[in-house]
């Protein structure tokens, strides 16, 4: 039997502390890479740097750090570093805060799991649902406590799990979700630089969410669950194939 390995990225960068607890978390259970952004690059998404060439920089023994994104970081770890002998698992995090809902369209977090995954190899990205204060104890109980189930799985090739935790106390256990709606507002304010010249800054300063059961947000936020949210990479609208089928374009068939 091969023994299992486990690559472990980011979008928070390498010294970043989520990343240094999700490290301490599987190190017990496989031998375990890190490869991760030399810089933060949260809400990233999921791009590559194809017009830029990257560094790598090794920063300890299986330990390397990459200036480019966090899709490009496992994007080099399986295809490069690890080329001889593939990650049995990806795991992505501890995202210093949220990955919920709408969040995993923008989320550097879950793009680098989700790499993995189109790379082939099962992934897991992890958030901890906090804006201030960050305490992985909790969250790392539950992270190692769910790889090693994972590791002793038969795990679709390509599995994508987005699973986020709550900020405080014991964690009393997990509900596997569908992603829920939320809304952080949608503010552009508007400045002023010292020589006069206008400068903007996007993102909402409310929060909501909808009270939906069954959701990640309803599972962190009201119920204090972990939500365990299984994503896809077919982003194909099934349900509306045959609606737009039904639709005419004048002067072309629809073959």
């Amino acid at each position: 039997m091969i023994a299992p390995r486990i690559l472990v990225s980011n979008d928070d960068g390498i010294h970043a502390k989520g990343l240094e607890a999700l490290v301490k978390a599987v190190e017990p259970l496989a031998e375990t890479w890190v490869v991760a952004p030399l810089h933060e690059q949260s809400a990233t998404s999921h791009s590559l740097s194809l017009h830029d060439p990257l560094r790598i920089r090794p920063m300890g023994e299986r330990r390397f750090a990459v200036d480019g994104t966090p899709a490009d970081c496992v994007y080099v770890a399986i295809n490069h570093l690890m080329k001889q002998a593939r990650p049995t698992l990806v795991v992505s995090g501890i995202n210093h805060g949220p990955n919920l809902a709408d969040d995993v369209i923008y989320s550097g977090t879950v793009a680098a799991a989700m790499e993995g995954a189109i790379l082939g190899v099962p992934s897991v990205a992890f958030s901890l649902v906090s804006r201030r204060t960050f305490v992985f104890d909790h969250a790392t109980e539950f992270a190692r406590a769910l790889v090693k189930s994972l590791l002793t799985q038969k795990l679709p090739e390509r599995l994508l799990l987005n699973v986020n935790m709550p900020a405080y106390g014991k964690i009393r256990g997990y509900q596997v979700t569908k992603g829920g709606r939320h809304s952080y507002g949608a503010d552009v304010i508007e400045k002023e630089d010292p020589r006069g010249r206008k400068y903007y800054w996007i993102g909402g300063t409310g929060y909501e969410h909808v009270k939906e059961p069954g959701t990640d947000v309803t599972a962190v936020h009201d119920d204090q669950l972990a939500s365990v949210t299984p994503l896809m990479i077919d982003l194909t609208n099934h349900a509306q194939l045959d609606l737009v089928k039904s639709w005419r374009v004048d002067g072309f068939d629809a073959l």
